[in-house]
């Protein structure tokens, strides 16, 4: 579960510029903390497709997201990555 505190914190941690609360860096860096929470839960209760069907959604607006930054600031989108670690 993200806290209020966790939030305050990745969004101080990815904000471009002081108050910014809704750029693409910033909107990926919360997805990929609320997926990498899920995927815990998903290890204990394997059944709940209901929560998949969730993460699901949430993987798909991340992507979507990489994409848009990918494409606009290819240098942003490598820093990104880096430091969320999401290619291998």
């Amino acid at each position: 579960m993200l806290t209020v505190e966790q939030k305050a914190q990745i969004v101080k941690d990815y904000q471009r510029t002081e108050g910014d609360t809704g750029s693409s860096e910033v909107q990926i860096a919360l997805l990929t903390f609320r997926i990498n929470d899920l995927t815990g839960h998903f290890k204990a209760n394997p059944k709940d497709h209901h929560s998949r069907r969730g993460l699901l959604k949430m993987v798909s607006a991340r992507r979507r997201l990489l994409a848009y930054i990918r494409r606009t600031k290819p240098d942003t989108y490598r820093e990104l990555i880096a430091r969320l670690g999401l290619r291998k």
